[in-house]
């Protein structure tokens, strides 16, 4: 099972959601700006992936830009971030048991489907 963190009106996401479709691979779609993870679900994800929280956020969003861009950032700020801002959370992600990706480039989305 594949879970897809998806935002329907992203071009990468639906580009990435097609080829989980096309596939044949069992799947779930995480429509995450309309169900946010919360902190915990967010840093498990955050695990799985390798990555900072930092890393996560699309950074340029106008509401990080304008009011944290130039600031400091600790792991606890950003997930706080990206709970009450999920717009901030860069897309698509796949996960896969205890792994995950970021989909970009489609390519390593694909790979990671297959």
């Amino acid at each position: 099972m594949i879970t897809i963190f998806h935002k329907s009106n992203c071009s990468t996401s639906i580009k990435v959601l097609n080829v989980l479709k096309e596939s044949g691979k069992k799947y779930k779609i995480v429509e995450y700006i309309k169900t946010p993870p919360n902190a915990e679900e967010l840093t498990s994800i955050i695990e799985k992936l390798g990555i900072s929280a930092e890393a996560l956020i699309r950074k340029k969003e106008p509401i990080f830009k304008e009011n944290y861009g130039h600031k400091k950032l600790n792991e606890a700020l950003c997930i706080k971030l990206m709970v009450e801002h999920p717009n901030l959370i860069e897309r698509p992600i796949l996960i896969k048991r205890t792994r995950a990706i970021i989909g970009r480039p489609i390519e390593a989305a694909e790979k990671f489907i297959m």
